[in-house]
């Protein structure tokens, strides 16, 4: 939060300010999912591919930086060229310094995690000596020296330093840039979150000061020039500017260096180091990992259509080779669907890291051009752990496009990332015909391998909540708690499959082709994901529906079928007004008639094993407890018949009527299990007579989906 002082207020009333000159607010701390689609020229418009550049650059990062393995720090020199797209004269910028989320117990990283009691994945502790920061040393605009203060636009603690405003000399105005010169040093943390050290391995992301966007009216529902400049919170993630980078890396001799985007000739020696130099256009950010006791990397080469030759690297320790082979295959493979399916791959570099043992919480974790995975010491494709290792790596690989080229705003609309890429990931794994298998070890040495389809797997990660709290498009720090942080993946990616099944395969790979098409290389938002499908696919009323129950607001959903009688229409004692007068028909000559009818009904019909001389009538109720979606009925008949109903409106129930001359056997909603957001499927059926053999049969699915789940939660 910005304290008064930082606008030079000291009681006395204030020279107006021109709007040209006045200060840029920043996004609202509790920004979320936008409603409002973004401008035709949002961005620059869209990218025509024969633009000069893939994207529209907006910054230059030139970086000088040198690792001490020992002490675990970088020393860097940023040159950051920053372009002023807005009408508005700029007077200070902002900068993140994500590392000091780790300096200490006051950063809104670590207060949220102590004092909401959320978690970060596998929650390592840091202990004495394992703290990281980043230090200013020096900032100039030109020759003046460039003062700057810390803030906390979402309102965190005065103690997080995740944020920092420039106070600069000299303003940059519309359409202009400026240079800054930023001394920096860093001191790594022991890898708790995404970053840092353990024993010589070294993975740096996140590690310089990177400056904040500058939306303008009609991006991303901006309705003037803002700042988007979040904290780095718990579960946040990342945003920031299209650019270049320029970056020259200095290691002790004998350390391997990976990086993202191309390195530039041969590494340089002297005086017992050396420095690589890579160089990468059209992304918005960089990364790194130095290590002096890996194996030698695995190198391949993807070509595909529409795409330059991709040098595909596959980094791994000694305990983890096993894993390294079927982490080059899985990224060659995602290379191949992902461009296949929404756009050819468009950077000449793809880099997969396999952390060592330990540093586990590195891994996981997406890059542009650059992404680490996890590490097994076996990795065979029909265990836990090798459908895990293809899991993971085709995961962090899609990140490179939902959060890479589509760069979404992580912190505002995480959905946008995390959740689309879950879904996309997931029918890639279905398209290779491959199931989660739920099993350990021991348990496959004595013949117990059970597995899951890939969606029902996603479904009980979370998204089978019956009472959410969150709307999926919330932003990642308001959040009820980390689990429901965790229904971003899970419910996002599930409401999708659902969507799909609801317009169909293909129209749903054409809307995310379309939204791809119209955003990469820009910034969309939520809304014009929306808008994108909607265009695509011509069903404006279904998709808005959707959107509204389930991203904008939050609904559970369960259809259940509440009750199935099958009953024999028989005749029935009574009087009745015949042929002008009241007539009595007793229960002794109505069953006098029943049994002459079923007599004579079976010299007819010697053979026939069902049926009988009166109508069956079934009759079913279902019920709704949460959000309507559209329902098919499906009453099955002993003789093998089936008939079907939709049920389609907004009713809390329904009562559908068969007459048949059969009895029914059962009756099911959702027969091909399409609606995996209902959050309990074991009420979706019931027979006319009691059956135990669903209950067996979930049982021992859920106790190994449970098994399943203790291997999976908190890993990406």
């Amino acid at each position: 939060m910005l304290c008064a002082s930082m606008f030079g207020k000291t009681g006395r009333a204030e020279p107006a300010l021109s709007e040209l000159d006045r200060p840029i607010p920043f996004a609202s701390p509790h920004a979320a999912a936008e409603l409002m689609p973004s401008a035709a020229d949002a961005w620059g418009g869209p990218r025509t591919g024969s633009d000069a550049t893939l994207s529209d650059r907006v910054v230059k990062y030139e970086i000088d930086a040198s690792l001490d393995p020992k002490a675990h720090t970088v020393s860097g020199r940023e040159r950051l060229t920053w372009r002023n797209r807005s009408q508005r004269s700029v007077h200070s910028v902002y900068m993140h310094l994500y590392l000091n989320a780790f300096e200490g117990p006051g950063s809104t990283f670590a207060a949220e995690q102590r004092l909401k009691g959320l978690n970060f994945r596998s929650d390592v502790t840091i202990k004495d000596g394992d703290w990281g920061h980043i230090e200013l040393k020096r900032v100039l605009q030109g020759s003046a020296p460039v003062p700057f203060s810390f803030v906390q636009p979402d309102g965190g603690p005065p103690t997080d330093h995740t944020v920092v405003r420039f106070e600069l000399p000299t303003a940059v105005e519309p359409g202009g840039s400026t240079e800054l010169e930023i001394s920096f040093f860093d001191q790594l943390p022991r890898v708790v979150a995404r970053t840092g050290w353990f024993g010589n391995y070294h993975l740096v992301g996140q590690w310089f000061p990177k400056i904040a966007v500058l939306e303008l009216p009609g991006e991303r529902g901006a309705s003037e020039p803002r700042w988007n400049a979040h904290e780095f919170h718990l579960h946040s993630e990342f945003y920031a500017d299209w650019g270049e980078y320029d970056v020259r890396l200095t290691v002790p001799r004998g350390f391997q260096v990976a990086a993202a985007g191309e390195e530039q000739g041969a590494p340089v020696e002297a005086a017992g180091k050396v420095t690589h130099h890579f160089v990468q256009g059209d992304i918005h950010d960089f990364v790194w990992m130095a290590t002096d006791d890996f194996a030698p990397p695995l190198e391949r080469t993807y070509h595909g259509a529409g795409s330059p030759p991709v040098t595909v690297k596959v980094f791994y320790p000694p305990e983890y080779a096993a894993s390294a082979e079927p982490a080059m295959q899985a990224t060659l493979d995602s290379l191949r669907w992902f461009s296949d399916t929404l756009g050819p791959y468009p950077y000449r570099t793809s880099t997969c890291i396999i952390p060592p043992y330990n540093a586990g919480e590195s891994g996981g974790m997406e890059y542009q051009t650059f992404f680490t995975t996890l590490g097994f010491s076996k990795a065979d494709p029909a265990t836990a752990d090798g459908v895990l290792l293809d899991f993971v790596t085709i995961h962090e690989f899609g990140h490179g496009y939902f959060y890479g080229l589509l760069a979404s705003n992580e912190f505002e609309e995480p959905l946008l990332d995390e959740g689309l890429n879950e879904y996309w990931d997931l029918r890639m794994m279905r398209a290779r015909r491959q199931s989660i298998h739920l099993t350990s070890p021991f348990l496959k040495r004595i013949g117990y391998d059970p597995t899951a389809e890939v969606f029902a797997f996603e479904r009980g990660r979370g998204a089978n909540d019956p009472h959410p709290v969150d709307p999926i498009g919330q932003n990642s720090w308001d959040r009820l708690s980390s689990r429901t942080y965790g229904q971003v993946y899970s419910r996002t990616c599930t409401l999708m499959h659902d969507l799909e099944a609801r317009l169909g395969a293909a129209q749903m790979e054409r809307g995310f082709r379309a939204y791809y098409a119209k955003w990469h290389f820009r910034h969309p938002s939520v809304a014009d994901f929306r808008e994108s499908l909607i265009e695509a696919t011509g069903e404006r009323a279904t998709i808005e529906e959707v959107f509204r129950s389930n991203v904008y607001g939050v609904q559970g959903i369960d259809d259940r079928v509440e009750s199935i009688k099958s009953v024999e229409e028989l005749p029935e004692p009574g009087t009745r007004f015949e042929n002008g007068k009241w007539q009595e028909l007793t229960q002794e000559a109505v069953d006098e008639q029943i049994e002459a009818r079923r007599k004579a009904w079976k010299q007819a019909h010697p053979d026939a094993k069902y049926g009988g001389p009166f109508p069956f009538r079934t009759t079913v109720t279902v019920r709704r407890d949460g959000g309507p979606v559209p329902q098919l009925l499906r009453v099955r008949f002993e003789d093998g018949s089936i008939a079907t109903e939709r049920w389609d409106d907004a009713q809390l129930w329904r009562r559908f009527s068969f007459v048949k001359p059969v009895r029914a056997e059962s009756a099911q909603l959702d027969p091909k299990r399409e609606i995996l957001l209902d959050s309990n499927k074991l009420n979706d059926g019931l027979t006319v007579e009691p059956d135990s053999s669903a209950s067996r049969r979930w049982s021992a699915d859920i106790a190994a989906l449970i098994e399943g789940l203790f291997a999976l939660v908190g890993m990406l």
